[in-house]
């Protein structure tokens, strides 16, 4: 009997355990649908504020190195990324700050917001944070960061093609391994989160004291900032979501392996 079989015959004789698969891939899927209106919402909202002039008229490129340079980090580098996905970030290992080209050199709000944002984190960086140091210990593995909901969903795909077109020990280890990618996505998303936010409360604070930005400017960007966290927060769910379903799966594969000792018994 293939390990597809086994599962199956598994869950149909363990009503609550299907019930348990069946209710996880919805909630994975309706998840899937938040992530990609969030998306969509934030795009809209960050093309507003791309468009709105900011009342220092500093591009993102100036409201980095103001940044940068009143807190001693002139060794750090603003750099442009054409990425729209991945291009705003900081680098501690290429010691730059990434910004998109339109951020980068526009005098708009997104783009003071982001250039005060991913400046905070080189400073946060600087100070020792210990949510920042756990995060770069970890950026060899951050490649997808706050979109890691995209591979995680085409890998968990790919899995479970392996899964059902093999059997024994090695759809145990296929899942196993499974289970500690998305338990490694689940931390990241989470220190991204916890970092994300502590830069934006920094900026906030930089910005506000320095008298870069209006008090209305200042809640324009916390309203950007909040679709970002928003969608950090989404990412979390899908990843300890897709944890648990792997977990359901080795459940089943081992209620089938022990129930086909049994009968072979």
């Amino acid at each position: 009997m293939d390990n597809y079989t086994q599962v199956m015959d598994v869950l149909n004789r363990n009503v609550p355990l299907f019930i348990a698969m069946v209710a996880v891939l919805i909630l994975i899927c309706i998840m899937g649908l938040v992530a990609l209106v969030i998306s969509i919402v934030l795009a809209v909202k960050y093309y507003k504020y791309n468009r709105i002039e900011n009342s220092s008229h500093l591009t993102g490129e100036d409201t980095a190195r103001i940044i940068l340079d009143r807190n001693g980090l002139q060794h750090i580098k603003v750099k442009t990324v054409g990425s729209m996905l991945f291009g705003n970030s900081y680098s501690h290992y290429f010691k730059k700050v990434r910004l998109r080209k339109r951020t980068k050199n526009k005098t708009s709000i997104a783009a003071l917001a982001m250039g005060a944002q991913k400046s905070a984190l080189a400073v946060l960086d600087k100070e020792g944070d210990p949510d920042m140091k756990k995060r770069i210990k970890l950026v060899p593995l951050i490649t997808f960061g706050p979109f890691a909901f995209i591979p995680l969903i085409v890998i968990g795909v790919l899995l479970d093609v392996l899964l059902f077109n093999s059997s024994g020990w090695i759809s145990i280890t296929v899942v196993c391994l499974a289970l500690l990618f998305y338990l490694f996505s689940l931390l990241l998303s989470i220190l991204t989160l916890k970092t994300e936010k502590k830069a934006q409360e920094r900026a906030y604070e930089i910005l506000r004291e320095n008298q870069m930005a209006t008090e209305e400017e200042l809640s324009n960007i916390k309203s950007l900032f909040k679709l970002y966290n928003i969608q950090y927060i989404n990412d979390i769910i899908i990843s300890a979501l897709e944890l648990l379903y792997y977990v359901l799966q080795i459940v089943a594969m081992l209620n089938g392996g022990s129930n086909s000792g049994a009968s072979n018994d």
